[in-house]
């Protein structure tokens, strides 16, 4: 053994302490226990005496040694800053209860092993990962299952620690080969195992694994047909694993693993269906792989719409028949959600020629892709989450597998499932039609072209259905018709359309709203609010009704739909605006939400959703909030001081738990949506904070969590278009902290908070207006920033959008301090913003651009033709913006009209045609 031994008196206060956590329920009990095994840590040989409860003291009862070992691993890390005496007894300590009889206390230092096997790594602590290996040939078939447990553990945690060499050898090099043996053993656990270990080497690439490759393939293959499901299911993983990353292997014989899959995703055990389920999802998202996948739609479509019926497990689980709307939720079914963190963004245009196919490139010459750019292939997991169950399972595989097939090949694949689709959706079992409208509302983006023409019927059919005795009906057909919610609300729809289509689809979800099922509820709500976002100014003439049934669900909801209720009155109050200024809407919303505010106490996480409902709605009712103002600016102002200080006193205590940040960020989210809506109104409420508002400001803007300085910038942003007045004095202290933030290679989580602190310099640079002397002495430290953030290829395309737009709008007020650095973004700048929307940011940035050209036109030279295309990629300019664009390119032309012709010759045809129709250039 090694030189450590336990001090008595401690291990009995440690033993003690592990007893009386097992002999008692109350809290205040539990909550000293806690703090007394905290300070436990603090002890440098802690970890030492729970290894020793856990292996040396066979008279404690098994569950007292087990607590010790949880312990033990829950302070695993503690070992990296333990003396060597402590790490040597713990490592022999936890092999050795390792090889105890009792099954509870195995278990147990098994788990151990696996997080310091983990937290060492295995080139620390070889002899572990010899002891394994050896024990896989123990004569003991428990003792070989354990030791593979905690192999298929490390392996599946930790592949890339495994995949080391040690002391001149590979211990891969050994235990591949014997995996691949003992996928061959008798017990169908020990083969479950071994084809596990296996598999999780294949997306690391491992030398070690494809060394053996194919006797791996092979081994699958045989091991196809086991018995075992568990067998089956970690074959069918592993086939999956390859296909994504050495889908070369499975190509030969794509045919006779294509039909394996398509038996396997209808094995009668679910857990083997839904890992081959997966191989569809992961052929479906490759696009490389797409050609050979087109073949087997034929057998892959059906096969899908079958595995999306709901087995007898899920209905058990379900409960989906109850009227429950006045049954209280469980807090364990609610779960969390993110709040606030707004990021200032732009909206593209959806078409337009760039100058020329592009793959986008950064201002370094190398070829980027924007980490933020929607990506077509990919599926959002939250689309098919409530709708089937909280775990992922086969149906909600299944219908994600179809979603990506759908945008991966469209007509042809309506076309293979228009018939078994029709069936369904036509069918007397219920089951059969709920599972159709799932699987037609997986379809819709990607199929909606082909689906188009048959909306006309899928449509009153949907609507129909809401009235199915079935909740799990309604439910699912809420969720549909929220996925065709942008063909309803077509905005330049015809008056025939909106009464076929629009307002049914409007009345039947406000229904569902106010369902007698909570989920039904839950799934009208939410595609209530897809509806209100692509709708937007369209339900403007149905605010009243819409408005009295979203209140009165405010006395029908439990807690966990009345979050997302939150969530649609505030998507209502984005979408119509200004709207929702007439004094009827205000007097009928206002007084529920204000009941809301009253019930909740400052400490209630309810409060956090009500506080980001009421930023939109202050935003759209504006000045008619005035009279609510009072309590509401009150109340955020003591949640910003009361979390500023909690935050505080975590700083310098580590050991509490750290402050929750959402209530700290609404607040300053809701503060920007009163500026937003009230502007100067604000004023005596600003002056008279205590502290002020402008005090705690700044600190937010130095906070250490990026959530808090997004929310903080975005409030500087809008102070500055609604209350400049009040903000000039205060720019001073705020302008470092802007200028700071402004990171050209910012952390991925300070990404929006630079984001925000881009957009807000542009305002407030507005603001000042045309050389003013206290701005100017900000504009070099600035655009030393800003130009470098547009230049970098790996920033996110928001970030360029932003600091494009404040670079812009810097040059139109300090046009002189700009224009040098011209050539330098010109070509990036451009780039940036061609296909924005057109907008107001959009076009004081450009206005700021042709100032810059102006004041430097050589240094556009280079980059004409993206000045060009960004030009002619205006749809509507203002008539200023315009007259300028005109004067500079005629006087480019004028400048040196040789080297104009040569330049513009070589522009695509619909840019010089675009050119000499609007500007005769």
């Amino acid at each position: 053994m090694t030189t450590w031994a336990p001090q008595q008196a401690g291990l009995q206060e440690i033993l003690q302490t592990i007893h009386d956590s097992t002999d008692s329920q109350n809290a205040e009990v539990q909550r000293n226990i806690t703090l007394k095994l905290n300070n436990f840590t603090r002890v440098p040989d802690y970890i030492a005496y729970l290894s020793y409860i856990l292996a040396h003291m066979p008279q404690e009862e098994d569950r007292i040694r087990t607590i010790a070992g949880y312990l033990l691993k829950n302070n695993a890390r503690l070992i990296l800053r333990s003396p060597t005496e402590v790490s040597a007894f713990v490592k022999a300590s936890v092999l050795q209860a390792f090889n105890e009889t009792s099954v509870m206390v195995r278990n147990t230092a098994g788990q151990d092993i696996v997080a310091f096997l983990g937290i060492l790594e295995p080139r620390n602590w070889p002899e572990c990962l010899q002891h394994l290996f050896n024990a896989l040939d123990a004569p003991d078939v428990d003792q070989q299952e354990a030791a593979f447990n905690v192999l298929e553990k490390a392996c599946e945690d930790y592949p890339r620690k495994m995949d080391v060499e040690i002391a001149g050898t590979r211990p891969l090099d050994f235990m591949i080969p014997k995996f691949l043996t003992l996928s061959e053993h008798p017990n169908a656990k020990m083969r479950a195992h071994a084809i596990a270990c296996l598999s999780y080497f294949v997306p690391i690439n491992s030398p070690s694994l494809y060394a053996h490759i194919d006797n791996f393939i092979a081994t699958l293959f045989k091991r196809a047909s086991d018995d075992d499901s568990s067998v089956r299911r970690h074959v069918c993983q592993s086939l999956v694993l390859l296909l994504a990353s050495r889908p070369d292997k499975l190509m030969p014989e794509m045919n006779n693993v294509a039909e394996y899959m398509l038996f396997s995703t209808r094995d009668r055990n679910e857990t083997v269906a839904l890992e081959a389920c997966e191989f569809w999802l992961t052929f479906a998202e490759e696009e490389e792989l797409s050609r050979s996948m087109q073949p087997l739609l034929p057998k892959v479509g059906p096969v899908l719409l079958e595995c999306m019926v709901y087995g007898e497990d899920d209905l058990l689980w379900l409960d989906g028949d109850a009227d429950d709307s006045q049954v209280p939720d469980k807090e364990s079914d609610i779960k969390p959600r993110h709040y606030g963190q707004k990021a200032h963004g732009y909206e593209r245009e959806e078409e337009g020629e760039a100058p020329e196919k592009q793959s986008k490139v950064g201002a370094y010459g190398d070829e980027i892709r924007d980490e933020d750019d929607e990506d077509d292939d990919d599926y959002d997991v939250d689309d098919f989450d409530d709708e089937m169950s909280t775990e992922w399972n086969l149906r909600k595989c299944a219908a994600a597998a179809l979603d990506v097939l759908a945008v991966r090949f469209g007509a042809d694949l309506l076309n293979v499932l228009l018939a078994p689709l029709k069936e369904k959706l036509w069918s007397s079992d219920w089951l059969h039609r709920e599972s159709g409208i799932l699987a037609l509302g997986a379809m819709a983006e990607g199929c909606i072209d082909a689906i188009e023409p048959h909306l006309p019927t899928l449509i009153p059919y949907l609507i129909n259905m809401l009235n199915d005795p079935k909740p799990l009906v309604r439910s699912i057909t809420c969720w549909t018709l929220g996925r065709y919610a942008s063909w309803c609300t077509q905005p330049n729809a015809s008056a025939e359309h909106k009464m076929q289509f629009f307002v049914p689809t409007l009345e039947g979800l406000l229904r569902m709203v106010l369902d007698n099922n909570k989920r039904v509820q839950e799934a009208g709500c939410s595609a209530f609010a897809t509806l209100e976002e692509e709708a937007g100014a369209e339900l403007a003439p149905y605010l009243e009704p819409v408005l009295k049934n979203l209140v009165f669900a405010f006395e029908k909801y439990q807690h966990k739909n009345m979050l997302i209720l939150y969530d649609a009155v505030g998507t209502l109050a984005d979408a119509v605006g200004t709207a929702l200024q007439n004094p009827v809407y205000v007097d009928i919303l206002m007084p529920p939400l204000l009941k809301r505010w009253d019930k909740l106490k400052n400490s209630d996480e309810d409060l956090v959703p009500l506080l980001e409902c009421l930023s939109s709605v202050s935003i759209a009712i504006g000045p008619a909030f005035a009279p609510y103002v009072t309590p509401i600016f009150e109340r955020c102002m003591a949640l910003v001081r009361t979390s500023l200080l909690n935050y505080q006193a975590f700083q310098q205590y580590p050991d509490l738990d750290e402050p929750d940040k959402s209530f700290l960020v609404v607040s300053l989210d809701l503060l920007s949506g009163l500026t937003q809506g009230l502007g100067m109104q604000l004023e005596p409420f600003i002056n008279a904070s205590d502290p002020n508002l402008f005090d705690l400001l700044t600190v937010c803007l130095k906070h250490p969590q990026a959530p808090v300085r997004q929310s903080a910038y975005a409030l500087v942003g809008d102070l500055a278009m609604h209350c400049f007045g009040m903000l000039r004095p205060k720019m001073p202290q705020l302008m470092n902290e802007l200028i700071n933030q402004l990171d050209p290679e910012p952390k991925v989580e300070f990404v929006s908070a630079c984001n925000n602190a881009a957009w807000s310099v542009g305002e407030v640079c507005l603001r000042y207006g045309n050389d003013d002397p206290e701005f100017a002495q900000w504009v070099p430290p600035l655009i030393t920033r800003l130009i470098p953030i547009l230049l970098h290829p790996k920033v996110q395309r928001s970030l360029h959008e932003n600091a494009a737009v404040s670079i812009g709008r810097i040059g139109l007020m300090h046009p002189s301090i700009v224009a040098p650095h011209l050539q330098e973004f010109a070509q990036a700048w451009c780039q940036a913003l061609y296909d924005i929307r057109d907008n107001e940011e959009k076009d004081s940035a450009f206005r700021g651009l042709c100032q810059l050209v102006q004041a430097n036109p050589s240094g556009i030279w280079k980059s004409l033709l993206w000045f060009c295309n960004a030009i002619v990629r205006w749809t509507n300019p203002s008539a200023g913006l315009n007259h300028a664009f005109a004067e500079i390119l005629r006087g480019l032309k004028d400048w040196d009209q040789q080297a104009w012709q040569q330049q513009v010759s070589t522009f695509p045809a619909t840019i010089q045609a675009r050119l000499h129709e609007r500007y005769g250039v």
